[in-house]
């Protein structure tokens, strides 16, 4: 009997398949808490989930405007968990400075388009793409970068 429960038991314990990483919706909401009361002086906070190499994941909280952003090397596909957003793609950096290898920090956007985001949106912005985030109260995003060639 003993014998027939560890066979049983053990397939139920066993580690997945490597690289394999799922996240629940409540594990979502309870770092979305986590992360509102981490928030920097920019009014963001963020945490990197998961780095493969060539992409990581990430989970950010925001309940202020973005800086912009630009990225040399990656692209950003972007998954709202909640709240709402207006992003703004394309365009001219203005105050544009590097803050690392590879990426790129401004004041704002010139001639770029308006998106409206909300919960369950999905954004795919291809890396030397300028983008920010305007949030009018408070938004929560998951995050894939994702390395371009």
């Amino acid at each position: 009997m003993k014998k027939l429960l560890y066979l049983i038991l053990i397939p139920m314990f066993a580690a997945g398949p490597s690289g394999v990483d799922v996240w629940k919706a409540a594990d979502f909401k309870a770092k979305e808490k986590e992360l509102a009361g981490k928030m920097s002086d920019k009014k963001v906070a963020s945490e990197t989930l998961a780095n493969y190499g060539t992409h990581l994941t990430m989970l950010a909280h925001r309940e202020g405007d973005g800086e912009v952003e630009v990225h040399d090397k990656m692209a950003d596909i972007i998954v709202i968990q909640s709240g709402e957003a207006t992003l703004i793609v394309g365009g001219t950096v203005v105050g544009g400075h590097t803050t690392a290898p590879g990426e790129t920090r401004g004041t704002s956007i010139t001639g770029g388009e308006k998106k409206m985001l909300a919960a369950g949106d999905v954004v795919h912005i291809p890396a030397k793409v300028p983008h920010q985030m305007l949030v009018s109260k408070k938004i929560t995003y998951f995050v894939v970068k994702a390395e371009e060639k």
